[in-house]
């Protein structure tokens, strides 16, 4: 599990590297984008459906293909303006906030160790970003959180899937023809380069559709509020690969607030494990 999660998390920041390398370098456009990469998560998905030996009965859930389209078109037109990690910060952090509150009202317990587990990997992703980094504009903060609120509902979601893979092809499928809408109503030009096509595609087929589906493995066994704060790793390894791919710089602040989030994420899942163990 641990290793399933890690590559799902890997995933997720590369997402936000790969878009803000192609919408900051001018690649392309951020609704062409969108488009690129729900297409090729769907066939990819597709193709390794067909080739399942098990395969299942392609599930279709309107309601995830609308949260999934919204949060792909909200999270690629943010980061026009918005950089990697503070556009991280601001996506899992709304994540968050709606997962847990969503767990809680609907009955799973946030006792004071798992409570003080959450605001310590918040202070961790507080100190990590916003001391010293200036503020994104008002208008595109909107946009991305609005992007983390769909992934928080896909993610709710994805509990109730039966399988992780013919539920995220029915998905894709089913967004694809949102997105396109989308991409129609809000047309404003476009802007395409083969660099930008090649990200597009590498943020759909790679690191969209195989780790949507790695995820939705991962949401049916964990509770939400686990589910909510593992991915508050992200944002620190977006940095990491901001550092690496665009020529960010990596400071002591970086490796201290890394360490404070993990220890807030171990101390959230620990108490949560401890709690069922007590309830048994």
């Amino acid at each position: 599990m641990f290793l399933k999660i890690t590559l799902a998390m890997i995933a997720f920041a590369a997402n936000s590297v790969l878009c803000r390398l192609a919408l900051a370098g001018h690649q392309i456009d951020p609704l062409s984008f969108s488009v690129i990469r729900v297409c090729s998560g769907a066939v990819v998905l597709l193709i390794l459906w067909l080739l399942s030996q098990t395969r299942q009965a392609i599930q279709w859930n309107l309601y995830s293909a609308l949260a999934l389209a919204t949060y792909m078109m909200a999270f690629s037109y943010a980061y026009i303006q918005v950089d990697a990690g503070v556009g991280a910060l601001l996506l899992f952090g709304t994540v968050q906030l709606a997962m847990v509150l969503y767990a809680v009202f609907h009955g799973e317990k946030l006792n004071l160790k798992r409570g003080l587990g959450l605001i310590i990997a918040l202070m961790g992703i507080v100190i990590l970003l916003l001391p010293g980094a200036s503020a994104p504009s008002l208008s595109y903060s909107v946009i991305m959180m609005i992007s983390g609120f769909a992934w928080a509902v896909y993610s709710i979601l994805g509990k109730k899937m039966l399988g992780p893979l013919s539920s995220s092809v029915g998905n894709f499928l089913l967004a694809v023809p949102l997105v396109v809408i989308g991409y129609c109503i809000l047309y404003q030009g476009t802007s395409i380069t083969t660099q930008g096509v090649v990200l597009a595609m590498l943020s759909g087929g790679v690191t969209s559709a195989g780790a949507y589906v790695l995820w939705y493995s991962i949401v049916k066994r964990i509770d939400r509020i686990d589910a909510s704060t593992v991915q508050l790793s992200v944002p620190c390894l977006a940095i990491l690969g901001g550092a690496l791919f665009i020529g960010e710089t990596i400071g002591l602040r970086l490796v201290l607030s890394t360490i404070i989030v993990l220890l807030g994420i171990f101390l959230v899942i620990y108490a949560g494990k401890n709690s069922v163990k007590e309830n048994k």
